[in-house]
C-alpha cells in the first residue's frame, strides 16, 4: 500500500493503477470504523483499484465546531486500509490540499444545502462539496464511495456530479451500526459512557417513526410525535431536528410515504450526532 502525503505522489501512485483499469475513491476523515471499511468493500466492486483520502477538512467545520478535537489516528487508519488491500492511501495535511490558503471558487449547494443539518451548520455543505471536487480533480476517480449515515451529503454530492459533469459514479452503502443500534461514528469516540448509552436513542426513535407508518400512520406531525416521544425517554440527547423529506429533494412532507427519509440530529453532551432511515 502506498502512502501519498503530497499531490506529485498521489499521481505518481495513481499512474499504474490507470494502466491496469479503473480506480474508485473513499473520501474520509479518518479515524476509520468498519462503516468505512466496508464503503472500501463497495468500493472495490466498482473498480478495480481503491484510493482512500484522509483529510480533516477545516472548511466544512464552522466557528465553534469540532474540529480540534475531531478524532484522530493516522497508524490505527493505515493498518485497517493495509489489511484491507487498499493501494494507493492519500493523507495531504491543510497547506497541501489549499495551498493558496482559502479557495477563492467554491462549489455552492444551493437550496439543498440548507435543509436539515445545512440550516444549522451554515457553509458546512459548501466546504464538503469543494473538497470533494478538489479530491475528484486529484485523483479522477471512475467511481467514489459515501456512506447513506450521511444522507444529505451523499445527495448533495450526487447532484454535483450530476450537474457538473464531472462523470464520476457515486455510489452509496448502507449505514453501519453497532449491536445496540447506534450508528457507527468517528465523533461515537467522543462520547462518555452515560453519554453512549442515551446516544442508542436515535436508531431507537427511527425504529418508532418507521413502526407509526407501518401502523398506518401516514400524518408526517404523528409520525414525528413517536419519534420525540422516545428521544424524550434519553435525558443526555438534545435533539436539534426531527424531519420526514422527499428522498430527491430533502423537502419536508405532510403525508408520509414509503421512500421517505426520517432525519435526525441531536446532541449528545457536546458531540452532534446524525442518523437516518429510508422507510
Amino acid at each position: 500500500m502506498i502512502v501519498a502525503r503530497d499531490r506529485g505522489a498521489l499521481s505518481d501512485a495513481l499512474e499504474p493503477l490507470r494502466e491496469r483499469g479503473t480506480v474508485a475513491l473513499v473520501p474520509t476523515m479518518g479515524y476509520l470504523h468498519d462503516g468505512h471499511l466496508s464503503l472500501v468493500d463497495i468500493a472495490r466492486e466498482s473498480a478495480d483499484s481503491v484510493v482512500v483520502s484522509i483529510f480533516v477538512n477545516p472548511l466544512q467545520f464552522g466557528v465553534g465546531e469540532d474540529l480540534e478535537t475531531y478524532p484522530r489516528s493516522e497508524e490505527h487508519d493505515l493498518d485497517r486500509l493495509r489489511e484491507r488491500g487498499v493501494e494507493v492511501v492519500f493523507t495531504p495535511t491543510v497547506p497541501e490540499m489549499y495551498p493558496d490558503g482559502d479557495p477563492i471558487v467554491t462549489v455552492s449547494p444551493g437550496r439543498l444545502g440548507r435543509r436539515l443539518c445545512g440550516a444549522f451548520r451554515p457553509g458546512h455543505f459548501a466546504g464538503v462539496l469543494t473538497v470533494v471536487a478538489r479530491l475528484f480533480g486529484l485523483v479522477r476517480p471512475d467511481a467514489a464511495a459515501f456512506g447513506q449515515k450521511d444522507y444529505q451529503q451523499a445527495t448533495l454530492i450526487r447532484r454535483m456530479v450530476r450537474d457538473l459533469e464531472m462523470g464520476v459514479e457515486v455510489v452509496t452503502g448502507p449505514i453501519v451500526r453497532e449491536a445496540d443500534g447506534l450508528a457507527m461514528s468517528s465523533r461515537n469516540a467522543n462520547l462518555t459512557p452515560a453519554e453512549r448509552e442515551s446516544a442508542v436513542g436515535l436508531s431507537r426513535a427511527l425504529e418508532a417513526g418507521a413502526d407509526a407508518l407501518a401502523t398506518g400512520i401516514t400524518d408526517a406531525p404523528r409520525v414525528l410525535d413517536h419519534v420525540r416521544a422516545v428521544l424524550s425517554g434519553f435525558d443526555l440527547l438534545e435533539l436539534q431536528y426531527a424531519e420526514v423529506v422527499d428522498a430527491r429533494s430533502l423537502e419536508t412532507v405532510d403525508v408520509v410515504r414509503e421512500g421517505n427519509v426520517l432525519a435526525l440530529a441531536a446532541f449528545c453532551g457536546t458531540t452532534r450526532l446524525i442518523d437516518n432511515r429510508v422507510l
